[in-house]
């Protein structure tokens, strides 16, 4: 496709602004229940798990809105790190974070009334855990992954602003439930580490194994698209795929080993508790205790 259409989709694309805007109004709603949940109970939300939301958001601004946008029509390494960084990488550090807690805690007075006897609902709380279960969470991750990758609908999106922003908010939601079973946070009930989540995480580096070796080992460019787009760096649009997939298989498979490597060294361990497991528990109690009747069942 000639260049123009491409030129329109960047000159109509929304503000690095407006995204910092956003980005910086969620940080602080965080920031302001973390302070709150930290006040009734100082062990709950550590000051790592401030830092570790922070830095998720930094991620974020920096796939959505920081220079690095520029680029991500005309090199598919710099597309593909934006893909990382919304899939892989900032949801883990966002959910460690425990943002459903601390923006619970943050929520004023009628919002919790509001909110309260709505998430009580079985049908609430059964589509909660429907929507938690790894195996609908890897298929969505899979499937999103996988189905952006197509060339048809990654071109579609190359040359709709539209398409654009809902394949970004895809990655993102998909990484957010792809993470969720292995991090546990606030409402899940944490069962503790187990066997299973080994398997879940080898799995989820299936998809990606079959994407990136289809990228690197094959003798065409996948996506026509970046031949007509600008060259940097003095890579052609051969060495940018293969750049791009070997980029991701050997970083996702790296942020994988990372749980794994925490998981297997818990499995082995001798003591079977462990105590981030029982302060959640105890917080649990606390806020619910304070809250009748108004309270929210751990999903």
């Amino acid at each position: 496709m000639p260049l123009e259409p491409y030129a329109a989709i960047r000159m109509s694309s929304p503000s690095s602004g407006t995204t910092l805007v956003v980005l910086v109004l969620v940080s602080f709603i965080y920031l302001r229940g973390w302070r709150g949940v930290r006040g009734a109970w100082v062990s709950a939300l550590p000051a790592w798990r401030a830092a570790s939301f922070l830095f998720g958001m930094f991620l974020v601004w920096g796939a959505l809105g920081s220079p690095l946008v520029a680029y991500d029509h005309e090199l598919l390494t710099v597309h593909m790190i934006q893909h990382l960084l919304l899939m892989t990488v900032a949801p883990v550090l966002l959910l460690l974070g425990e943002p459903l807690l601390a923006f619970w805690h943050g929520l004023p007075r009628f919002g919790k009334v509001t909110l309260g006897p709505l998430l009580q609902r079985p049908v609430v709380q059964r589509f909660a855990w429907m929507l938690s279960r790894p195996a609908l969470c890897w298929t969505v991750s899979a499937l999103t992954l996988m189905g952006w990758h197509v060339p048809e609908l990654f071109t579609m999106a190359m040359h709709s602003e539209a398409w654009h922003s809902v394949e970004q908010a895809s990655f993102l939601v998909a990484g957010f439930l792809f993470w969720w079973p292995v991090v546990q946070p606030w409402p899940s009930v944490s069962t503790g580490p187990q066997w299973s989540t080994l398997l879940y995480l080898f799995l989820a580096t299936l998809p990606c194994d079959i994407l990136s070796g289809f990228l690197v080992f094959s003798e065409r460019v996948a996506y026509p698209v970046y031949l007509s787009m600008p060259r940097h760096f003095g890579f052609s649009a051969m060495e940018d795929q293969q750049c791009a997939a070997a980029l991701m298989w050997t970083l996702v498979t790296l942020i994988y080993l990372v749980p794994a490597a925490i998981l297997s060294t818990r499995l082995l361990s001798p003591q079977s508790s462990h105590p981030a497991d029982a302060v959640q528990s105890e917080l649990r109690g606390s806020i619910a205790a304070r809250r009748n009747p108004q309270r929210v069942e751990a999903v």
